[in-house]
């Protein structure tokens, strides 16, 4: 299977490299994708940041370039937000859509709208030097950069297109403090259309558990079937 990922806030496809090397090592084929703004060398353009739109056209066109087959495209925290725009556009080329405790929107959903209080406050507070760019949080990796406020707080546009089905998987990093997940989490699991695991080491799971998360990658079936 290829694999397709979308890092959340702040961080770059190197945020995968522990669980593409296991995927790698297991026959499968990974493009990690440091999305625009967020390259380590800073971004093209400071004072046009890009907005969930640039992030959604990013992504997709990765997709409609890639012949490979079968195709599941993974996404965690704000990544959730732009695989659902990508999978609303060209859901008939992917087979399995992963949520890695990601926002999971609904048409004129958005980050903002989804989040908690406490990211909220956070976001503004990062923003307060320009109102463009969010300030890398504490704690986070030194190759995280700001993200841009705009994707943030911009609506998504879904046209509903059903497609053909797709394989729908949410995975929990469990209750951690301030979790904006847990209801969504509650409420996929009750709903048949949807796979839920739980690897409760909080929201960064690809770096803190990387090997249960190739895990339960490697073990999504190779059709939406």
């Amino acid at each position: 299977m290829k694999f397709v990922m979308v890092p959340g806030g702040w961080q770059g496809g190197w945020v995968f490299d522990s669980v593409a090397a296991e995927l790698h090592r297991d026959g499968h084929r990974v493009e990690a994708v440091t999305l625009s703004g967020l390259e380590l060398d800073g971004p093209a353009d400071w004072d046009r940041p890009p907005n969930l739109d640039t992030h959604i056209d990013q992504v997709a066109e990765i997709i409609d370039r890639s012949d490979d087959t079968p195709l599941a495209l993974c996404g965690h925290s704000y990544g959730g937000m732009v695989i659902a725009g990508v999978a609303d556009r060209l859901g008939d080329r992917l087979d399995q859509l992963v949520f890695i405790d990601a926002y999971v929107p609904d048409d004129g959903d958005s980050c903002w709208s989804l989040t908690s209080d406490s990211f909220r406050e956070l976001f503004i507070a990062g923003a307060r030097a320009d109102g463009r760019w969010v300030a890398v949080p504490d704690g986070l990796d030194p190759r995280a950069r700001p993200h841009p406020m705009a994707s943030f707080v911009q609506s998504i546009r879904l046209g509903g297109n059903p497609g053909r089905a797709l394989g729908r998987t949410f995975i929990s990093g469990g209750a951690w403090a301030g979790s904006p997940f847990v209801t969504l989490t509650e409420r996929l699991r009750s709903d048949s259309g949807w796979r839920v695991h739980e690897i409760p080491v909080g929201h960064n799971i690809a770096r803190r558990d990387p090997h249960s998360l190739a895990a339960v990658l490697g073990a999504l079936p190779p059709d939406s079937s």
